[in-house]
């Protein structure tokens, strides 16, 4: 009984998985590729809603409280709920600074910088647009930090981590040369969006966005806002509006009918849409809904 009971206790040690809390879900579906069977990968935060504002609940404070891996998105982006969670996790391990804790935005160039910070402005970021994980080529960069961080905390399997991600940045690149040629063949390039929610993915291939749906960030349109984006619409023969799954659709719906422009129902996490569940698939939702 003895030897069975410390057989037990030695397989469950073993095969113990690291914990890794990320905030969302892209940020999850890479580190589950990194990771593998080595980690076990919880995200925070529901794709289905505003990233900006999860819900803080108190189910959270158990998933942080037994972390070994915090993975945030950064960039302000979890300001509004993240900062008391970590506090009363009461987590060492995964304090800013602390070793299990780890911003992603630190090693991404942001895009978007304002010049000054102003509540006049709207509810901007002053380290740049935060929706980085929109550019696809940015996948690669969080891989290879995630990878790091691992073998970092958990040096008996860096070896594996290594394998992981160089199998991963192989496959990665495949795909993404299959997107490019995607794109490549898309003809409308001129939209307009509700938030500034897809930057990345406009810059990476060579749209032009003339206005978005919110006058400033976090600002509901007025009546004036909207007919004048409908008179620029129809000026510049624009026929694509990216709206996300979070925001109030009847602005862009109506916009959308006076200008008889398709209102694409775009992901901003891996997930947010039915059938952008896998990171490729993510990336294809998005190219099929603007690429016309």
């Amino acid at each position: 009984m003895k030897k069975l009971l410390l057989s037990v206790l030695f397989a469950t040690f073993a095969f113990a998985q690291l914990e890794v809390d990320t905030t969302y879900s892209t940020l999850g579906a890479v580190a589950k590729k990194i990771g593998g069977d080595l980690v076990h990968v919880t995200v925070l935060g529901s794709p289905k809603f505003d990233p900006h504002f999860i819900v803080p609940k108190p189910s959270l404070l158990s998933k942080l409280r037994r972390a070994d891996l915090l993975i945030i998105n950064g960039g302000g982006l979890e300001d509004g709920f993240l900062p008391p969670l970590i506090t009363n996790a009461n987590n060492a391990n995964i304090q800013p600074g602390a070793k299990g804790f780890l911003d992603m935005s630190h090693f991404i160039d942001m895009i978007d910088k304002p010049a000054s910070v102003s509540r006049g402005f709207g509810d901007i970021h002053a380290e740049g647009n935060p929706h980085y994980s929109m550019d696809p080529y940015n996948i690669s960069i969080m891989a290879k930090v995630i990878a790091n961080k691992l073998s970092f905390l958990d040096t008996e399997n860096a070896k594996v981590y290594e394998n992981n991600l160089a199998d991963f940045l192989k496959n990665w690149e495949e795909y993404l040369a299959k997107l490019d040629a995607k794109m490549a063949t898309c003809k409308d390039k001129k939209v307009i969006e509700y938030h500034e929610l897809f930057n990345y993915f406009l810059k990476r291939y060579d749209f032009v966005s003339y206005g978005n749906i919110e006058p400033l960030p976090g600002i509901a349109s007025s009546s004036k806002h909207t007919i004048e984006l409908i008179n620029t619409m129809k000026e510049n023969g624009i026929k694509i509006i990216l709206q996300d799954v979070y925001h109030e659709k009847k602005t862009a719906e109506f916009i959308g009918s006076k200008t008889d422009a398709k209102v694409a129902i775009l992901p901003h996490e891996v997930g947010a849409v039915e059938g952008a569940d896998t990171l490729e698939n993510f990336y294809n939702t998005i190219a099929s809904q603007i690429c016309r």
